[in-house]
């Protein structure tokens, strides 16, 4: 930090509280705007702590890559125009000769990392390349689409809403990884974007230019950061539409007939859709899904003895590479995802910090499920749409990490 960041931290920080603010006297609900201003200072706060963890403690990827090489970018393009052209090609084909440092090479070969340091880069014009300054775009990024999660589930259930601010707002996790220059930020916002998007395009069928717009670049960024998140939420969140509009349908026999035709159809056009872009998912295509686990865990078994190995940890169940292997390994895996790191398996700050959550967590769950019931939980799964959809989705996703 140096003293460009002490003037335009707080510069933006004052630019970014305006201009939220102006959106939040937008609401007429004074809980929203309650909600809205804490969650905003919340989220401005988390941005700080990420920026004293990444930049001072424990220097990563957010500064030593995403950071560095972005404002090695802007330099070059203030320094040549030309340079600009680089902003529009791929990170495969970046002249590896301009890098900042050469250890960071092999990561342009991945496009995920490389847009966000083409983000970084063309943030940095209105920031002056000040890391503060951009981590705090970042963080601001994340809540706007953070805030129209909330809104969504709000809209479907009003009278929870502390319990929504808690889980989507003023989750410790979700509010400290979300609050700097980290492709984690960018996945969290378009998540929040494109389901807002979807539901008002499919079900409210309101403004459908901007929609689609929001649609296209959020799903964009998504697709080019972590693909798998879009592949493990559309479908549900599609499948909580369908059945929400059943719902509306007063007739019980029509309802019987058009939910397993429209669940079914939906299935059948995403599949043909994932299988008409093989290509561009890569080693999430379906058929190549079970070989990037594979590849996945092998990596992170060969990285004994680096700095941050001490972040692994054995699932407790070895993957063949196979589908039934995935499907005994998902107790595991989802496991893993949901309640580990355990608090005796923590060996670093970010970890302990894990570890704590993941302990509210495991009480949270065996709470919920002895106060309600297996049989309660079970029939709330399968009958409320929204319900439905958010646990689904929970553990497909949950699948996908914990396996890799």
């Amino acid at each position: 930090m140096n003293y460009g960041d002490i003037i335009l931290f707080p510069l933006w920080l004052i630019l970014l509280n305006f201009f939220f603010g102006k959106i939040r006297n937008t609401y007429k609900d004074p809980l929203l705007r309650k909600y809205h201003k804490q969650a905003f200072w919340v989220k401005m706060i988390g941005c700080v702590a990420f920026f004293i963890y990444s930049g001072i403690l424990a220097p990563a990827d957010s500064i030593g890559l995403f950071q560095r090489e972005g404002n090695q970018i802007y330099q070059l393009i203030l320094h040549d125009a030309e340079n600009v052209k680089w902003l529009f090609r791929s990170g495969k084909d970046f002249d590896l000769t301009l890098l900042k440092e050469n250890l960071n090479g092999p990561y342009y070969q991945s496009e995920a990392n490389f847009m966000v340091i083409r983000l970084d880069a063309i943030f940095s014009f209105i920031t002056f390349g000040r890391y503060s300054a951009i981590s705090l775009i970042f963080a601001a990024i994340a809540f706007s689409g953070l805030w129209k999660l909330f809104l969504f589930f709000y809209s479907q259930y009003p009278k929870m809403h502390r319990q929504f601010a808690m889980a989507i707002l003023f989750f410790p996790t979700v509010v400290f990884w979300s609050g700097g220059v980290m492709k984690d930020t960018i996945c969290i916002a378009a998540l929040g974007w494109i389901t807002h998007a979807l539901y008002e395009l499919l079900y409210l069928k309101k403004s459908i230019l901007k929609n689609c717009i929001l649609l296209f670049v959020f799903g964009y960024l998504l697709v080019i950061i972590k693909v798998y998140i879009l592949l493990a939420y559309v479908p549900f969140f599609l499948l909580f539409i369908i059945l929400k509009k059943i719902h509306g349908v007063r007739n019980t026999i029509l309802k019987f007939v058009l939910a397993p035709v429209l669940i079914t159809a939906t299935i059948f056009a995403f599949m043909q859709v994932l299988n008409s872009y093989d290509k561009e998912l890569g080693g999430y295509a379906m058929e190549d899904v079970t070989t990037t686990i594979t590849t996945l865990n092998s990596a992170m078994a060969q990285r004994n003895g680096a700095d941050d190995a001490a972040s692994n940890f054995k699932l407790g169940a070895d993957f063949d590479g196979s589908y039934s292997g995935l499907i005994k390994m998902a107790p595991y895996a989802i496991g893993a995802t949901f309640f580990r790191p355990f608090i005796w398996e923590a060996h670093k700050l970010s970890q302990l910090m894990a570890a704590l959550e993941s302990l509210v967590l495991i009480f949270f769950t065996l709470f919920t499920l002895f106060k309600g019931g297996f049989k309660i939980f079970i029939k709330l799964i399968l009958t409320d749409p929204l319900i439905m959809y958010c646990f689904l989705f929970s553990i497909v996703f949950a699948l996908f990490v914990g396996t890799s």
